[in-house]
């Protein structure tokens, strides 16, 4: 399987909801958040959901994506395997994250400068298992080392067996590119690659 990795833009955009409404929850994961959370605190959450019934929640989530893409600040890159989205990775200049999300992510202390952050993985059901979410996260590296990061983290959550909506990628992923284990807190576990 030939896998193609595009940075997420604006011109992208139809593809992105196309994925998170087409393939990414095909299994019925809970998750159809759009991956906007992460780059909101939870001031902005409660300002945006309040108010909201069940119904309109996944349109007033994709509004803020739609946003969020528009404006740059959801960042990452997309999947693409015979031209179809396949997948998505949501990684942002560490310090354009809230020190703590709306979704209770924390990113355990203020942010060096130049630090990439991998906040996200969603791969379509058929797709899992199949290199995708290395793929990405190798494409993560190597234009962080071409814009002079300094290191890339992910935040995994130590977990004893498989869980199949595992967003934020296993530990293993992290490790076989070379990551190691530079904090924990909770259940989160902090790897880093340094470049």
């Amino acid at each position: 399987m030939n896998i193609i990795i595009k940075p997420l833009t604006p011109e992208l955009a139809d593809d992105y909801f196309d994925f998170f409404e087409n393939r990414a929850f095909t299994d019925n994961s809970p998750y159809r958040c759009y991956c906007q959370p992460y780059q909101m605190t939870k001031e902005q959450a409660k300002a945006a959901y309040e108010n909201i019934s069940g119904a309109d929640i996944g349109r007033v989530a994709r509004k803020i994506a739609e946003a969020q893409i528009e404006t740059g600040v959801l960042q990452g890159y997309l999947a693409y395997a015979d031209g179809i989205s396949i997948g998505w990775c949501n990684c942002n200049d560490k310090s354009n994250f809230p020190i703590e999300s709306c979704n209770f992510t924390q990113f355990y202390k203020p942010a060096e400068n130049r630090v990439k952050a991998v906040v996200c993985y969603e791969i379509a059901p058929e797709f899992r298992g199949k290199g995708v979410a290395t793929t990405l996260l190798q494409r993560v590296i190597d234009d962080a080392k071409a814009a002079d990061y300094i290191a890339v983290e992910g935040f995994p959550v130590e977990r004893s067996e498989r869980f199949e909506w595992d967003n934020p990628g296993p530990i293993r992923l992290y490790e076989k590119l070379g990551f190691i284990k530079v904090a924990e807190q909770d259940d989160r576990i902090v790897m880093r690659k340094e470049l």
